[in-house]
């Protein structure tokens, strides 16, 4: 009996070494990324430091220059276009840096970039639910007005456009919006992918798309040995979002359409509005298994 109670007591104290060890593994843990986010806390108020400094160095130049344009309004005209597109290239400079640094507007796209003998040439990689897609470029020329030397940006998006708007006085926005336009193209033309390629046999005959994939339709089934009772119509008005904004579910049955067809049709359209294509598709699968 003594000797039962000695084991016991002997997993108990083992198990309680266990627990400790654990507790002690936890708290490493967290330490660990305490650190590490202190770390990027750090890295990222020195250079938002540095940025700032850049901006009060530009502020006092510009001010510097305005008092002599005021003391000898004769020479205005000597402030060089070279002085001014200098100016320009730092602020882009900066701009690119701050955005390679902190990851702004990643929930969007990559953006990164690099200075050239014209100016500079801006990377924009587009990804969707974490998987990266393709990336483009768009290479500026740094003189007044702006100009675009070379891009491969495709041609349906609205790039001559965008720049009209934003290119001469906001460069910045210019950047975010057409990281916004491409990020939602790749994103609609990865699911149209993802539905051919994953759920073909969900589908009668392939996908119709055109180019910017902002208009889609299928014939579809909801059972495997099923009919195709479905046909849907997807339309993306917002060029800049991956969800539809009108959704069409017709019933491809001759027959009147029956209170429970008319109820599924219905909930269909409620889900392509809410869901990715593939994400839609993959629901329709796992329930169609619970049935079985």
């Amino acid at each position: 009996m003594e000797w039962a109670n000695d084991g016991k007591s002997k997993g108990g104290v083992l198990a309680h070494l266990e627990r400790l060890e654990i507790q002690v593994n936890r708290s490493r843990k967290n330490l660990e990324d305490l650190q590490r986010a202190q770390a990027v806390e750090s890295a990222l108020g020195t250079k938002i430091h540095k940025l700032r400094c850049l901006r009060d160095e530009l502020r006092a130049e510009v001010k510097q220059r305005q008092a002599r344009v005021r003391a000898s309004p004769d020479q205005t005209l000597k402030i060089s276009e070279q002085e001014v597109m200098e100016r320009r290239q730092e602020k882009v400079k900066a701009i690119l840096q701050a955005y390679r640094f902190t990851g702004f507007i990643l929930f969007v796209s990559g953006l990164s970039g690099k200075l050239t003998s014209r100016g500079v040439c801006v990377c924009i990689s587009t990804a969707f639910e974490g998987n990266l897609l393709d990336s483009y470029f768009i290479d500026l020329v740094i003189q007044k007005p702006l100009r675009i030397h070379h891009h491969s940006i495709p041609v349906f998006i609205p790039l001559e456009e965008i720049s009209a708007k934003y290119l001469q006085n906001n460069i910045q926005h210019f950047l975010f919006c057409l990281c916004e336009y491409l990020n939602a193209y790749a994103g609609r033309k990865y699911q149209a992918d993802r539905l051919q390629s994953d759920f073909a046999a969900f589908l009668a005959g392939p996908l119709q798309r055109n180019s910017l994939c902002n208009l889609l339709s299928f014939t579809y089934k909801v059972e495997l040995r099923g009919q195709f009772p479905f046909r849907a119509r997807l339309q993306y008005k917002d060029l800049t979002t991956t969800l539809p904004t009108d959704v069409t579910i017709t019933y491809q049955g001759t027959d009147a359409l029956s209170p429970s067809w008319e109820e599924q049709r219905a909930s269909h359209e409620n889900l392509f509005f809410s869901k990715p294509l593939h994400h839609v598709f993959t629901y329709l699968q796992e329930k169609e298994k619970s049935w079985i």
